[in-house]
């Protein structure tokens, strides 16, 4: 019996020895004060490496079939990661199926698709684009085991790994691709804007216009656009802005109710005025044409219209869209 306790004994000092080993640094998150982090998986926490990993992965070609489509190509940092496309195509020239959306602050939003309320994690979705074939973006559907390999088959790529997953050896899987890819989409933080700056006391002056724009905002737009992301999707809440409804059928085509037809996530509007074109579909030009196609709107004058452009325009974070962390990392390994 003593040698049973004492071999018992020695299993749990060697696990906990163990657990420490891999257990990662506390990360520094760099918030604005009063900014809580994100909620992050018990399975995925946080560590530079992984974040590191997770960038590098992001602007890399590689993920895509043909490596002519990274992440970053649909998600422009200039733009507030999005694009300027109506749609994006895949790397076979499939059509895309709706318009990008801003990943700016996406570590708080509770659904991360236009339409599937399912898609509640980064993990989740990050395999979306790589391996999804409805519409097929990057191309791996099927071919998964194409991708690790052609990772795992970079030396660069086996180091990083085994700085961000030592649990897990270093496996470069689908699933260590996609928790890294989250991990960094975590961290870009979005709250830096004249907006905010205003809230938080500092001499930035809003023009009059604007601030009759934040009023009409606060009375006719706060309801969907809720907060400080602009957004009920940390919620999340999918709603119909303009009827007659025509087209992509939205919610509806997940729930399959004809009451959830043409309902969308609502988008965050942090960025909002560098992210052109607009919509679920991209078909609306300017945020005037999409500020119209509300009901909501349908009652406010020229004037009005152009007070909510200039209350929008001071959400534009130009930190967030210069910071050099979340940029095109350099060649080689590590940060």
């Amino acid at each position: 019996m003593r040698l049973e306790a004492y071999g018992k004994a020695l299993a749990l000092v060697a696990g906990l020895l163990l657990t420490a080993a891999f257990a990662p640094a506390a990360f520094e998150w760099k918030l604005p004060p009063g900014v809580a982090p994100p909620p992050v998986p018990v399975d995925n926490p946080m560590s530079d490496a992984k974040v590191a990993l997770g960038r590098k992965l992001f602007y890399d070609a590689d993920l895509s079939i043909d490596g002519t489509m990274s992440c970053a190509t649909c998600h422009e940092q200039r733009r507030g990661f999005t694009d300027s496309n109506r749609t994006h195509p895949g790397v076979h020239g499939d059509p895309g199926k709706r318009n990008v959306q801003t990943l700016a602050n996406v570590g708080w939003h509770g659904a991360l698709t236009w339409g599937d309320p399912g898609v509640k994690t980064l993990e989740a979705q990050a395999l979306i684009p790589i391996a999804g074939s409805k519409p097929v973006e990057m191309g791996f559907a099927g071919q998964e085991a194409v991708l690790t390999a052609r990772l795992a088959g970079q030396a660069c790529y086996r180091k990083m790994f085994g700085e961000a997953f030592p649990e897990a050896g270093g496996e470069v899987s689908m699933s260590t691709i996609a928790k890294a890819l989250a991990a960094f989409q975590r961290t870009l933080v979005s709250f830096d804007s004249p907006y905010d700056q205003r809230r938080r006391g500092q001499a930035v002056v809003a023009s009059a216009e604007a601030e009759r724009g934040e009023r009409l905002f606060k009375a006719n737009c706060a309801g969907c656009h809720a907060g400080p992301l602009f957004t009920d999707a940390d919620k999340p809440r999918f709603h119909r802005i303009d009827a007659p409804f025509a087209g992509d059928r939205g919610l509806g085509d997940v729930t399959g109710k004809a009451a959830d037809a043409g309902r969308f996530r609502t988008p965050s509007l942090r960025n909002v005025a560098l992210s052109a074109p607009y919509l679920h579909d991209g078909s609306a030009p300017t945020l005037e044409t999409a500020i119209r196609r509300h009901r909501a709107a349908m009652r406010l004058g020229n004037r009005e219209v152009a007070e909510l452009v200039a209350f929008l325009d001071t959400l534009t974070d130009e930190t967030f869209v210069t910071d050099p962390r979340f940029s095109l990392p350099k060649p080689g390994c590590g940060p």
